[in-house]
């Protein structure tokens, strides 16, 4: 029984996988779940009863696995160093931001889920080691990270693809520490 039970988790995991694959290259609109199941090589009857509908597959798939780093005690000279690295990867195209990105503009649920990250997390952790405004300077940080993200991955504009990612976070770094840093206006 454990190994049926196994090859389930296993067969929603890849189908789960399959999906945020198709998503972020082809959208909502053009995602079918006869796609992902035939890419899976499943039927779409056992998609069907893991998740649903379209709609619930892609909730599930829109579900960020991303964890932000508690930065209770990370000195606030420290903290852009901690974040940036994680924001890079989680848009990178083996992040689990970008099918998100590129579908958000069109599917609310998509939206919802980015939204969500900055509100459940980003901007929490933010509030332990920020000096004032958490929501808003978690909300300028976030903007820049979806603008960069827009820019390399969904647009791909040369000279911003062309940077490697420690290059650009050292572009990037006097940027956010503004943001997590300097005083408000």
């Amino acid at each position: 029984m454990a190994t049926k039970t196994r090859d389930g988790e296993a067969t929603r995991a890849r189908i789960l996988a399959e999906a945020r694959w198709q998503f972020g290259e082809r959208g909502f609109d053009r995602t079918t779940i006869r796609s992902i199941a035939s890419a899976v090589g499943v039927d779409p009857a056992l998609v069907m009863h893991y998740f649903g509908n379209k709609a619930d597959l892609f909730a599930a798939a829109s579900r960020a696995a991303v964890k932000f780093p508690d930065l209770t005690g990370v000195a606030p000279d420290q903290v852009v160093d901690r974040v940036l690295p994680l924001f890079v990867h989680v848009w990178g195209p083996d992040g689990p931001f970008l099918p998100l990105l590129r579908s958000a503009s069109t599917n609310r649920v998509a939206a919802d889920a980015l939204l969500s990250v900055f509100v459940d997390q980003v901007a929490p952790a933010l509030a332990a080691v920020v000096p004032d405004q958490p929501a808003q300077r978690a909300a300028l940080v976030g903007s820049q990270m979806l603008g960069v993200a827009v820019a390399r991955y969904v647009l791909g504009i040369p000279p911003i693809v062309a940077m490697d990612d420690a290059t650009l976070i050292e572009w990037l770094r006097p940027v956010v520490a503004h943001y997590l840093s300097d005083p408000a206006p």
